[in-house]
């Protein structure tokens, strides 16, 4: 615990997608204070025809009071 789950377009390296999965769990062990042992990462790709359906109506729209970052706002 805490799991966090990562959905983008395809097209990233798994260079890419290693490093963004290193990096969070890095700001999860900072942030939170749990160890590497604790933290676990998964990045499901959404083909850009399918966000809206699969990601953004179901997990932004829908899901909304639970974000702590909007698209289109900047922090």
């Amino acid at each position: 615990m805490p799991h966090v789950i990562v959905k983008l377009w395809p097209g990233k390296s798994e260079q890419q997608k290693a490093r963004l999965a290193d990096e969070i769990v890095r700001d999860v062990m900072d942030v939170l204070n749990y160890g590497e042992e604790s933290v676990s990462v998964a990045i499901e790709e959404v083909d850009s025809q399918d966000w809206a359906e699969k990601v953004y109506q179901p997990d932004i729209v829908s899901n909304s009071e639970n974000l702590y970052k909007k698209p289109g706002y900047k922090m």
